[in-house]
C-alpha cells in the first residue's frame, strides 16, 4: 500500500502548469511577425504537454497565426483565460493546397478539457475574411478557416469560452465519444442589429457548434450567428447518436440536423430553447445525392420558442443552399438540392428537390412560433422514400402571414407517408392526419 501511495504522489507531483507568456509569447502586438512567433510557442507547448498538465493562456490578448495542431493529448487542460486573436493576414495564412488551415485543431485526444477561469475568447477576426457584404462570399466562398476543429476525441469538455467572429465554422467536430459543450457563446455579426438582415447573413457558413459522434451533451450555450446554430452532423461510416441539446439561446439558420448524405443520425433531442429573432427555426435536411442509405430518425424537438423568424420556422427536407457553378461563382438560385430563391422564383430559375434519405420518427412537441414573416414551414419528403412517423404535438403558430407562400394551407407538405397533428397544433399541415383537440384559440 505504501508503494502504491508513493507512486500516486510521484505521478501527481509531475503535473505542471505551463504559462503561455512565460514560455515567450508576446501580448498586445498584432503584427503578422508576432502572430507567427506566438504560433510557434503555442505549438511547442502543445507538443510537450503530458498527462495532468495545465496550459494557461493568461488574461491578456495574444495574436496568433492559424494552423496550430495539437495531437495525442491525454488528460490535459488548456485554460484560455485571456484572448487568442487570430491573424486576418489572409495572404500569410498557411494553406493545405488551396484551402486555409484551421485556426486551432485537435486530433486523437483523450480527456482533453478546454476551459477558462472566467470567459476566455477565441477571436477569429472574421470581418476581413467575410469581405464586402455579398461580394465577399461570391469571391471567396468557402476559402476561409474554421476557428476550432476537434477530431477523434474521447471524454472531451469545452466550456466557458467565447467564439467571436469566426471566418467560417466556429466549432466543427467528428468522431466525438462522450463529449460535453457547456457555458459557451458564439457571436458572428456584421452589425449590431437585433435580427438577421441581408448584410449580416452574408457572413455565411459561420456555424455555431457542429457535432458528430456518440454520447454528446450540449447545454447552457448561446449562439448568434449567420448559419446553423447547433448542428448535428454525421461521420462517413459511423452513426451519430445519443445527442442532447438543452437550455440554449440560439439565433441563426436553425437548430439543425444535417445536412446529411448517406449517413445515419438517430436519437437526438433539442429541448428548452429560445430562438429570438432567428432566421430559421427547426431545420432538418439531407444534402443532394443522399440515397436511401441516409437516415435521420428518433428525433425530438421539445419546448421551443421561435420568435419572429425571418425565414422558415420549420423546414424538413432537402438542404436549402447554393452551389458553385462552373467552378467560378456561387449562384443562390441554383440549389443543392433546394434553391435559396425557392419558392419566390419559379422553376427553372430556382429549383427544389428532396433527396431520398429517410426521415423517421420525428416529434415536435410544445413548439411556439410567434409572428413568422414567411409561411410556417416546408415538409418535403421523397416520393420513393416518404417521411414516416412525423408528429406535431402542440405546434402553435401565432399571427402567421395572411398571404404566405402556401396560402390557407400554410405549409408546403409533400412526400409524407404518416404525419399526425395532436394537442393544440395549429395550423395543421394539409398532408397530416388531424387529431387535434380543437380547443385552442387562434390568435
Amino acid at each position: 500500500m505504501r508503494t502504491l501511495a508513493l507512486l500516486c504522489f510521484a505521478v501527481a507531483s509531475e503535473s505542471r502548469v505551463i504559462n503561455f507568456a512565460e514560455e515567450g509569447a508576446k501580448a498586445g502586438d498584432f503584427s503578422t511577425t508576432t502572430a507567427e512567433k506566438n504560433k510557434q510557442v503555442f505549438t511547442h507547448v502543445l507538443a510537450r504537454l503530458q498527462p495532468g498538465d495545465t496550459f494557461v493562456v493568461p488574461n491578456a490578448t495574444f495574436a496568433l497565426m492559424g494552423g496550430i495542431v495539437g495531437t495525442n493529448l491525454d488528460n490535459v487542460t488548456i485554460s484560455i483565460d485571456g484572448t487568442l486573436k487570430f491573424s486576418n493576414d489572409i495572404k500569410a495564412w498557411p494553406k493545405d493546397g488551396q484551402m486555409p488551415l484551421k485556426a486551432l485543431e485537435f486530433l486523437n485526444t483523450s480527456k482533453l478539457t478546454l476551459t477558462s477561469k472566467g470567459r476566455g475568447t477565441l477571436d477569429g477576426n472574421g470581418g476581413k475574411w467575410w469581405g464586402f457584404p455579398g461580394i465577399g462570399y461570391l469571391l471567396r466562398g468557402k476559402d476561409r478557416p474554421p476557428l476550432m476543429s476537434v477530431t477523434d476525441a474521447r471524454d472531451f469538455v469545452l466550456e466557458r469560452l467565447l467564439f467571436l467572429d469566426s471566418p467560417r465554422f466556429n466549432f466543427i467536430s467528428s468522431k466525438l465519444l462522450r463529449a460535453t459543450i457547456r457555458y459557451c457563446e458564439v457571436s458572428a455579426r456584421r452589425t449590431k442589429w437585433d435580427s438577421h438582415g441581408i448584410i449580416d447573413l452574408t457572413a455565411f457558413n459561420t456555424d455555431g457548434f457542429d457535432v458528430a459522434g456518440k454520447d454528446i451533451h450540449v447545454h447552457d450555450v448561446t449562439v448568434w450567428n449567420q448559419d446553423d446554430t447547433v448542428a448535428i452532423k454525421a461521420d462517413s461510416k459511423v452513426a451519430t447518436e445519443n445527442v442532447l441539446i438543452e437550455r440554449v439561446h440560439a439565433s441563426g439558420v436553425g437548430l439543425t440536423i444535417g445536412s446529411i448524405g448517406n449517413q445515419v443520425v438517430r436519437n437526438v433531442t433539442f429541448r428548452d430553447v429560445n430562438m429570438h429573432h432567428t432566421n430559421k427555426g427547426v431545420y432538418i435536411k439531407f444534402r443532394d445525392g443522399a440515397s436511401k442509405g441516409g437516415i435521420i430518425s428518433d428525433v425530438l424537438y421539445e419546448n421551443i420558442t421561435i420568435d419572429s423568424p425571418s425565414s422558415w420556422p420549420i423546414w424538413i427536407g432537402g438542404a436549402q443552399q447554393d452551389i458553385k457553378e462552373d467552378g467560378a461563382f456561387y449562384n443562390p438560385c441554383h440549389g443543392d438540392p433546394c434553391s435559396l430563391c425557392w419558392p419566390k422564383l419559379p422553376v427553372p430559375i430556382s429549383n427544389c428537390a428532396s433527396p431520398s434519405g429517410l426521415f423517421a420518427n420525428i416529434t415536435l412537441r410544445n413548439v411556439t412560433i410567434l409572428k413568422p414573416k414567411l409561411s410556417p414551414g416546408v415538409i418535403f419528403g421523397n416520393a420513393s422514400n416518404p417521411i414516416q412517423g412525423l408528429v406535431f404535438d402542440g405546434v402553435r403558430v401565432k399571427d402567421p402571414p395572411a398571404h404566405g407562400s402556401w396560402g390557407k394551407d400554410y405549409y408546403y407538405c409533400d412526400g409524407v407517408k404518416s404525419g399526425i397533428a395532436m394537442g393544440d397544433t395549429w395550423p395543421v399541415p394539409p398532408c397530416f392526419e388531424d387529431r387535434t383537440n380543437h380547443a385552442h384559440v387562434v390568435v
